[in-house]
């Protein structure tokens, strides 16, 4: 999404030519000291132009003085593990970036330059995210680690969580006729940037939408996503409800959009469960009692019973569907390591629950780690994957998470332990 709000952006905002004048009387002098490495007013100019350019979120003076403040300490702290960057490595990162924007990186920096923007800048920032990227690697990467229960309750959580496939929007439309393009541009900035509520977007829709839509306020009814343009959908899923889009500029307009709520529906299977238990036929219910008592474990039930019983257990793998009865009942109140007693006719089972978890998570993980002959193919059911990552892509999905958590909270502590000082 910020891929595809970038090249919007960028194709608009060169368009208009540079963003503005800077307000500094000196754009040379320090506005701040990181370690005693100076940041010019100037640099806060320039990378606040950048900024707005790529279309980032926050592009306030404030914010951009802040992302140079960081960028000097990734860049220190890089330093003082001996961390350089090569000029092969430079310019791989400037092609990868420019790459995002469609562009290759002598195509963009031209296009920053006839926007006012040194080529320097996009210089500095891709050689502070790319060092970075190294010393997170260097004093981050052995602490990461992802266990399979981890990715077993993300499984879950994604599987619990219906598609989105009706949203409730209310959408602005500013009008920008030619020559007004960047006030129209900067009026939908600043209305984005507030993070406006419900009623705050209501109120700017009112004040400057010019579509029917904003007699009420911008509300649009309850809409299928399908109906929205392929472009625009994943721009509004990846928000959460109170969120309002960056502005999105299209011929003669700029546009937001906020997400008052949505609506989804569960995935085919998703509350269908799998389990893995252990039967053991005995002589009687006081017997069954008894080794449910002594058993913590199904690995433990084999050691409880003995070496006469044990080859009797029984293990199975299969869907809720596929259970008796009788026996899916005792297991529906069961915790994983829990057994209980089941009659049957003269004698009882001891009834064991293992594990459950969702049938199509046991249906995502077949093919790497189920052997044919455990049952798992037959136990979930014939039903299309609803877009349930693999086990190796949750794998990911995690790392990625931690391991920016991890950065972010190294970043903050090079930011405590720095003197920034302003003159």
């Amino acid at each position: 999404m910020r891929h595809f709000l970038s090249g919007i952006a960028l194709a608009a905002v060169v368009a208009m030519g540079a963003v503005g004048p800077a307000t500094a009387q000196n754009l040379f002098a320090p506005v701040v000291y990181v370690n005693d490495s100076a940041v010019t007013g100037y640099e806060v100019d320039q990378r606040l132009r950048f900024m707005q350019l790529i279309g980032a979120p926050d592009t306030t003076a404030q914010a951009a003085q802040d992302a140079l403040v960081d960028d000097r300490l990734r860049v220190q702290a890089a330093a003082q593990l001996g961390i350089e960057i090569t000029p092969e490595g430079l310019q791989a990162g400037l092609e990868e970036f420019a790459g995002r924007a469609g562009q290759d990186a002598a195509g963009f920096i031209a296009q920053l330059e006839r926007a006012g923007i040194e080529a320097g800048v996009f210089r500095d920032f891709v050689t502070a995210g790319t060092v970075w990227r190294e010393v997170v690697r260097a004093r981050l990467l052995s602490q990461i680690n992802i266990s399979d229960a981890e990715i077993d309750q993300e499984l879950q959580r994604v599987i619990e969580t219906p598609i989105i496939d009706r949203v409730l929007l209310s959408e602005l439309i500013i009008p920008a006729p030619p020559g007004q393009e960047a006030q129209a541009l900067a009026l939908a900035e600043r209305i984005s940037g507030s993070r406006p509520t419900e009623a705050q977007f209501a109120e700017a829709a009112r004040a400057y939408s010019v579509v029917p839509s904003a007699e009420a306020g911008g509300r649009l009814e309850m809409l299928p996503l399908d109906n929205l343009p392929p472009s625009l959908r994943p721009i509004i899923t990846a928000l959460q409800p109170g969120q309002t889009t960056q502005p999105l500029p299209v011929e003669g307009a700029v546009v937001l959009f906020h997400l008052r709520d949505v609506q989804g529906t569960l995935r085919p299977g998703a509350r269908e469960q799998v389990l893995d238990y252990l039967t053991l036929r005995l002589a009687s219910t006081a017997d069954a009692a008894a080794l449910a008592a002594r058993s913590r474990s199904c690995d433990d039930l084999y050691v409880q019973a003995g070496p006469e019983a044990a080859p009797q257990v029984r293990r199975q793998t299969a869907s809720q569907g596929a259970i008796p009865t009788q026996i899916a009942a005792r297991l529906a109140s069961l915790d994983p390591g829990e057994a209980g007693v089941v009659p049957a006719g003269a004698g009882a089972d001891l009834v064991m629950l293992c594990s459950r978890q969702p049938a199509l998570a046991a249906q995502a993980q077949v093919a790497t780690s189920a052997l044919p002959e455990d049952g798992v193919e037959a136990a979930v059911p014939r039903t299309e994957l609803g877009g349930i990552p693999t086990r190796e892509a949750v794998r990911d999905q995690l790392f990625s998470r931690k391991i920016n958590a991890a950065a972010d909270g190294l970043l903050a502590d090079l930011r405590a332990d720095a003197v920034i000082r302003r003159p």
